[in-house]
């Protein structure tokens, strides 16, 4: 199979459209990352989503509407902090956790009684789903465990010869993906964060938990209630070790400085002006400005693998509002190697 990456058009969005409901996969921009999206009411489509990815099948996937009206076929009951926080945040990079509906295959969630639900921001997104006159259930469009995919030329690397298209629409303006809270209970729980911060959503409900796994791995047995709870993810080739603390630039200086002496191609991946010197190094933004971080990290650890870098040196951000969301991809990324300096 050759994929090929079309602009999004009108042309485009009929074929995509029409794609999805012939059960094929198609890589699909939004505002946060490029997903790999397939009919979301199509048991074999969604399998072929797990196939095509090499995605473990007990990895829950988010359902993409493209009004709030396609939800309510989709779920049980909507309750009021859920209404509350869709009112705030969509279209936008957030998913609710909302009890399914049974006509959600088991293969969406994971066999869970839940659902991750999503209205993009994305009009690219938005635009594919009417096309396709279904919801569509995607993950990030990346091979299973690689830092996912922000352009499509990215979404390219990782799924050229395993999907007919990719629709391009540009760098992806969030860069990290969407913040997944649990709407059942009376208090929303943020199970992975993104864009919409646990700031952001205890202004609007009053008040906010944050769940223990965002910033370590599942145990043995528990359960994945969202994605990219449960596996390392988001990694590059290299090893990937993350310094967090006042001291972080020098320890990292050090490491780099007795890596390279040992024989390897260390690569950081910083905060400007941190005295890093001629060290192989990569940008992740300035420190008073986490978005940028979010946005530049999945592209530079792709970077750091086109570089042939063996040891990827990453600076943790301050973990207020969106760098929460890069902290949980980078401690991820690094199997949750954090030293604290």
């Amino acid at each position: 199979m050759r994929t090929r990456v079309e602009p999004v058009t009108p042309a485009s969005l009929r074929e995509a459209g029409a794609l999805i409901r012939a059960g094929e996969l198609v890589g699909m921009p939004t505002e946060t990352v490029y997903g790999l999206g397939a009919n979301a009411l199509d048991a074999r489509a969604v399998l072929r989503v797990f196939e095509a990815k090499g995605r473990p099948a007990d990895n829950p996937l988010i359902v993409h509407v493209a009004d709030r009206d396609a939800i309510l076929p989709l779920v049980r009951e909507i309750p009021l902090a859920a209404e509350r926080l869709m009112d705030a945040f969509w279209p936008g990079p957030m998913t609710l956790v909302l009890p399914k509906a049974d006509c959600i295959p088991d293969a969406v969630s994971a066999g869970l009684s839940t659902v991750g639900i999503r209205l993009p921001g994305s009009e690219a997104a938005r635009a594919l789903i009417r096309a396709a006159g279904r919801p569509i259930a995607a993950p990030s469009g990346n091979r299973s465990g690689r830092p996912s995919p922000t352009t499509a030329v990215h979404m390219l690397e990782d799924m050229d010869g395993r999907i007919p298209l990719i629709l391009d629409a540009g760098p992806c303006a969030v860069g990290v993906e969407s913040s997944v809270i649990d709407a059942t209970g009376p208090v929303p729980v943020i199970l992975r964060p993104g864009g919409v911060t646990p700031e952001m959503v205890a202004r609007v409900a009053g008040d906010v938990r944050v769940d223990p796994h965002v910033m370590r791995p599942l145990s043995e047995g528990e359960t994945a209630r969202s994605p990219g709870m449960k596996y390392r993810h988001y990694a590059p080739k290299a090893k990937t070790v993350v310094y967090r603390g006042l001291g972080a630039p020098e320890a990292i200086r050090r490491r780099y400085d007795e890596a390279e002496t040992a024989g390897e191609r260390p690569v950081i991946l910083g905060l400007n002006d941190r005295g890093y010197g001629a060290r192989a190094f990569i940008s992740l933004g300035g420190a008073d400005r986490p978005q940028d971080a979010a946005a530049r990290l999945f592209s530079a650890l792709r970077e750091a693998d086109a570089r042939g870098a063996t040891l990827a040196l990453c600076e943790a951000v301050d973990e207020k509002g969106i760098g929460l969301a890069v902290m949980n991809r980078m401690g991820r990324a690094a199997g949750f190697d954090i030293v604290d300096v």
